[in-house]
């Protein structure tokens, strides 16, 4: 049997971390929770709401539908510029100048 949506998404947010090299500290800042929220929703004793996953997606710079989809298809459409290591210069992991 397949993994379910909440443990594919969870195995995402993880898989998508790992390229971008993000941390659980920058996700809670991007959500608007805290480190511990993060932690809970990665860890499966809390899910990550459908608000969440639409924050995510958009920071990600993703489809949600792909971030739903599962880790390959979130990495695969994953923009080179938020790749560990190729972020252009003179822009931040937001897209915004510096």
């Amino acid at each position: 049997m397949g993994m379910s949506l909440a443990e594919r998404v969870r195995v995402t947010v993880a898989a998508l971390m790992h390229a971008t090299g993000d941390s659980q500290g920058r996700l809670a800042g991007v959500l608007g929770i805290t480190q511990a929220q993060v932690s809970r929703r990665q860890s499966g004793t809390a899910a990550w709401s459908l608000k969440d996953c639409d924050v995510l997606a958009a920071y990600y710079g993703i489809d949600v539908l792909d971030l739903l989809a599962g880790p390959s298809r979130a990495c695969d459409a994953l923009p080179d510029t938020r790749r560990a290591g190729r972020q252009r210069p003179g822009v931040n992991e937001l897209g915004r100048r510096r």
